[in-house]
């Protein structure tokens, strides 16, 4: 009996000693598993054991254990019955992990929306498409080419959730998988960096910031990170320390899985290169321009309606949430939820250079610097979008840009064949999308390969 006593003491000193080894990264699959849930079911509607399965099925986060209170609009996560985290839903905010001084009786502001039933064909408005067809279009091969793009029959790899093509404005190829339809809100994850993009290109057109004006914080007013400008961050060349690494608790899972204000998380990071010098990707470059946004309003509500009064809604994109931190700050590095088909007009705002069927919502000077290459980037980035000018994606036209998530969600545009492709997936290893895209812009220049066939003949 003593032998048994003393086994299940050693037993429960490992079990002690493993949770308090491993509380960090159980402290992130919780906070993962909860606040990814919460979102899944409160915003886009699933179900907790469809999200188990598809959207929390990641590696390690699959270990935690989710309950879902429908009445209260949280979720919680455990893993091993332990490092409980817990995420409410908030009407307009979206979903956020909570802590210990969060008050559920506490009121809070949310934004208005703006939405216009225009009475207009889709992209423009809330009817149908009309029909049209594309001579140039090889209907079949551009067929092949996106149901290439899906998992075949046993495989789950791509994991590919939607495919959707325009052209000339036009929907002309459109496919679905994993119960994804055309009205399911999907996450960008970091796509809703270009929508930040998209926030201070419309200040931009305003006249409230110029590129070159220092960052307004008085934290950096007394050392060299004075010196950091809105041209820096958008070009995420601030020189500022900052650690984008999600297998770990790193600078960027402690922003998003234990701060309250993510907005400050890298204002209190040192310098670590002149304004400038080098590029480093941050998501907390991000959420700290998302929070400079405020200082440009007098109250915080009027800071809730601006990304949806003056863009979201603008052009349309009426199923579109940006979920907001404990404090109130837009996560735009991270949280925002749309349908394929309202992600993929905020393609054709940037394909037709900052026009919305004749209202002009950002200066094309604002596009010219979206899409100019930072320096020590190689040609992969620019103003908050992701580029093809170093011919990363070789059969690829250089002057693509694109805005990218986690899990490869992506908006492809391509001015020089009036392209955007839009792609959502859950997929867990990297595709190389050149050859998809290739094939769709090979199966939309039918009549001109023909032409080139005949001359070469």
């Amino acid at each position: 009996m003593r032998i048994i006593k003393l086994g299940f003491a050693l037993l429960f000193v490992s079990l002690i000693a493993f949770i308090w080894y491993h509380s960090p990264i159980l402290n992130l699959i919780t906070g993962y598993s909860a606040k990814n849930m919460s979102s899944s079911v409160f915003v886009a509607n699933r179900s907790l054991e469809y999200t188990n399965t598809r959207d929390n099925g990641l590696q390690l986060v699959n270990l935690a254990d989710d309950e879902i209170d429908k009445g209260n609009s949280w979720a919680t996560a455990t893993v091993f019955g332990v490092m409980k985290r817990k995420a409410v839903y908030r009407e307009g905010l979206g979903s956020v992990l909570i802590n210990d001084d969060y008050d559920p009786e506490k009121s809070y502001l949310k934004p208005n929306r703006f939405r216009e039933n225009r009475q207009l064909p889709y992209p423009y408005g809330v009817l149908p498409q009309k029909d049209t067809i594309f001579p140039e279009v090889d209907y079949k091969a551009l067929e092949k080419v996106v149901e290439d793009a899906f998992d075949k029959e046993g495989e789950d790899v791509k994991k590919t959730r939607a495919v959707l093509v325009l052209y000339k404005d036009q929907i002309i190829a459109e496919k679905y998988g994993d119960d994804i339809t055309q009205d399911s809100k999907i996450l960008g994850w970091s796509m809703a960096k270009s929508i930040l993009n998209g926030m201070y290109g419309v200040l931009h057109k305003e006249g409230k910031i110029a590129l070159d004006d220092p960052a307004p914080i008085k934290e950096w007013q007394n050392d060299k990170r004075k010196n950091i400008t809105y041209r820096n961050l958008l070009q995420m060349s601030s020189g500022l320390e900052w650690k984008e690494d999600y297998s770990t608790i790193s600078d960027v899972t402690s922003m998003l899985f234990l701060e309250t204000d993510m907005s400050k998380s890298q204002i209190k990071k040192e310098l670590l290169y002149e304004p400038g010098e080098k590029w480093l990707y941050s998501s907390g470059t991000t959420n700290l321009l998302s929070g400079l946004i405020k200082k440009q309003f007098k109250t915080h509500q009027e800071y809730l309606d601006f990304p949806y009064k003056n863009l979201i809604d603008k052009i349309g994109m009426n199923s579109m949430l940006l979920e907001a931190d404990l404090n109130g700050n837009y996560v735009n590095s991270s949280y925002a939820w749309a349908t394929p088909r309202d992600w993929a007009k905020f393609g054709l705002l940037y394909l037709h250079n900052g026009n919305w069927n004749g209202e002009q919502i950002l200066d094309p000077s604002w596009i010219d610097f979206t899409v100019k290459p930072v320096p020590d980037s190689k040609g992969i980035y620019g103003g908050h979008f992701w580029l093809n000018a170093g011919r990363s994606m070789r059969d690829v036209p250089g002057d693509m840009f694109y805005a990218n998530g986690f899990q490869q969600q992506n908006i492809f545009i391509i001015p020089s064949e009036d392209l955007v492709i839009v792609r959502f997936g859950l997929t867990d290893v990297w595709l190389n999308f050149n050859d998809m895209i290739a094939g769709i812009i090979g199966a939309t220049n039918k009549t001109i390969k023909k032409e080139i066939t005949s001359i070469e003949n």
